[in-house]
Order: structure tokens, then C-alpha cells, then sequence
């Protein structure tokens, strides 16, 4: 089915028309329903987890472009820099400053629980991006499937290198997406392509623990096949200048390539892509992160739900375990054949 927004104020004509210009693909009836109040309105405050990626850099530059898109009215970001602490120190201050929505990309699904419930206790509402919450209240998760992630990095390696060992660098496990990248990837191997070796560096998002666990590991293993990176923002440049430094460099076509998938959707990335340092990457939508977002931190404010089904947008909402509703976003894995498409963000920012 698809999801669309039922508007029951008396403003409806106004704000659905605001709602068409700001997003393109939501009409005002269907799948959508009020649940209660309306019409809210105020600051929403929008909490970043880091911004030492490209990714997020990109996140945060398209924050005021959609906010502005949709009609929201956001505090100046706050930048929790990786640590999870910090995370729920900013969310209390955002609160205190008498926001009256929350778009926050959690750090750490279990952690981020505590800003939750004080955001609820407040009856603040909140949109999680691109990481989904263990459990607690949110309005809308909004984020790719990132089982899909590890499945086509498996994909793309195991029919590139066939055989032999590849390493994943992995995200941060306490992220939901750290552990799912890395859960999807190994099993898809397992199942596909048994003559692959799976191995392993947690470097929770950061690029020192990339570099050094890269380095280390290329010590043991100077027969690596292939490289699945699970955050090309903080892992794509220490991984290429390890390689560079053991003298394993090599561009794809030459037999001694190393095969390289990412995750995110950098210019960066593209710029590898077509210098054939690494193969393909999947493209996560900064963008499309920052456009809903917003859109479901408004509909949140104004005290509009959603159900599961598909959207009007290209993507699916579903149901979690925990009872949370999330959007999945589309996320297209690129390589040279269409690194070059002028619809992928990684192409147009800063444009």
C-alpha cells in the first residue's frame, strides 16, 4: 500500500499544499492519521554524531537546505562527536532550550534510549536518522536497509574475488548498523560463497582503529583478496594509504587488485571508483536522510502516524522488532558503470 498523510486541521488546504511543494511525493489522504493535538509548531533541535566523515559533513550541509524545503524551524546543529555520553548531554540541553522536536543520529542503539525517554517525559517527539534505537520512542526511524549493505558488499566480493581471504572493517557493534553490516556480510558468505575467509577489525567508526588494524592484519595476511569497508568516510583514506605503504596498491584490472567495496557515497569514494582504487561502493542517502528527516519530525510535531507498507517515495516503511516504525530509504550500489550518475548525491554536493 502506499503511505500518505491524512491532515485534519483546519488549515488543511495551506499545510497539504506546504507538504506537496516541501516533498515532492506525499498527497493529503490515505494510510496516514492524526493522532491528536496538531499543529504544533516551534525549533527542532538536530543532533549530529560526528562530523570527522565526508558523509556527515554532507548530512549537515543538506540539514538546513531540507528544513528550509519543508517549513522547519531548526536550532543550529550539535555535533556529539562519537562519544555517547556527550550524545545524551546534548539532547537534555537541546530539551532545555524548549525545542519542540528532535532529529538525532544515535551513537549507541542502547545508550540513546536515556535521551529518548527524557525527550518523552518532555513530550518532545523524536526522528532517528540512519541508525535505529534498541528500543524507546520514536516517531520514525529514518534509514537504508543496512542488511542490504553487507549482502551487496558480499555480493560484489565474492563474485570478484571467488576465493581467498577478505577482511571487513566494521563499524561500531554497539550501532545497530555495525552489527547488522557485519551480521549480513558474514552470513552471505557463509551461504554464497563458502571458498571466501572471512576476516575481521572492529574499528568502530574510527579511522586510526582502521588504519592500525589494517596494518596489523596485512601483516599476517599479505595474500588478502578483497576489503569490505562498512563507513568509507572514516575508513576509505587510512585503508588506501595502508595499502599504499605495504606496497599493495594496484588498480583494479591489475591482477594483483585488491577488491575494495564501501559503504556511504562520497564524492571521495566516486573519485576511487573512477581512479580504479576501489570497485564499487553503496551509496547511503545523505540527502534523502536529511529531506525525511525533517519531513517526519513535522508530521511528529503535528501529530500525524504512519503504518507499514510502501511509500509514495521509493522506499518501504516496516516495523521492527522492538515495535518502532522505520523508512528504508533506497541506497544503489555504484560502480564504474554508473559512478558517473548525476542522481546520486555524491555527485551534487557542493554544486
Amino acid at each position: 500500500m502506499m503511505i500518505r498523510t491524512k491532515i485534519v486541521t483546519g488549515a488543511a488546504a495551506a499545510l497539504t499544499a506546504a507538504l506537496v511543494a516541501g516533498c515532492g511525493s506525499t498527497s493529503d489522504s490515505g494510510g496516514g492519521s492524526d493522532a491528536g493535538g496538531g499543529g504544533k509548531s516551534g525549533k527542532v533541535g538536530v543532533d549530529l554524531p560526528l562530523l570527522t566523515s565526508p558523509f556527515w559533513q554532507a548530512y549537515n550541509d543538506y540539514v538546513p537546505q531540507m528544513a528550509k524545503q519543508q517549513g522547519v524551524d531548526i536550532l543550529p546543529t550539535v555535533n556529539s562527536n562519537s562519544e555517547p555520553t556527550q550524545q545524551i548531554t546534548d539532547i537534555n540541553n537541546l530539551i532545555n532550550q524548549n525545542v519542540r522536536g528532535l532529529v538525532v543520529a544515535p551513537l549507541d542503539s542502547a545508550a540513546i534510549v536515556a535521551g529518548l525517554n527524557q525527550a518523552d517525559r518532555k513530550g518532545v517527539p523524536v526522528v532517528a536518522v540512519d541508525v535505529a534505537p534498541d528500543k524507546g520512542k520514536v516517531a520514525m526511524v529514518v534509514r537504508a536497509d543496512n542488511k542490504a549493505y553487507g549482502e551487496k558488499a558480499c555480493d560484489y566480493l565474492g563474485k570478484t574475488v571467488k576465493e581467498g581471504k577478505v577482511v571487513q572493517i566494521q563499524g561500531d557493534l554497539a550501532s545497530v548498523n555495525g552489527r547488522e553490516r557485519s551480521e549480513a556480510f558474514r552470513s552471505c558468505v557463509k551461504s554464497r560463497f563458502p571458498k571466501l575467509k572471512v576476516l575481521e577489525i572492529p574499528a568502530e567508526w574510527k579511522s586510526e582503529k582502521a588504519a592500525s588494524g589494517l596494518d596489523s592484519l596485512l601483516n599476517a595476511n599479505p595474500d588478502l583478496k578483497g576489503v569490505y569497508m562498512q563507513a568509507g568516510g572514516v575508513y576509505l583514506a587510512p585503508t588506501l594509504q595502508v595499502l599504499k605503504s605495504k606496497k599493495l596498491l594496484f588498480k583494479a584490472g591489475d591482477p594483483k587488485h585488491i577488491a575494495i567495496v564501501s559503504n556511504d557515497g562520497i564524492p571521495q569514494e566516486f573519485a576511487a571508483i573512477r581512479s580504479g582504487e576501489i570497485d564499487a561502493t553503496v551509496s547511503q542517502p545523505a540527502d534523502a536522510y536529511a529531506k525525511w528527516g525533517m519531513y517526519y519530525i513535522k508530521a511528529a510535531m503535528e501529530g500525524k502516524t504512519f503504518q507499514p507498507g510502501k511509500t509514495d517515495h521509493g522506499s518501504e516503511i516496516v516495523k521492527l522488532p522492538s515495535g518502532i516504525l522505520e523508512d528504508q530509504l533506497p541506497a544503489p550500489l555504484v560502480t564504474k558503470a554508473n559512478v558517473d550518475d548525476p542522481s546520486l548525491w555524491g555527485n551534487s554536493v557542493g554544486k
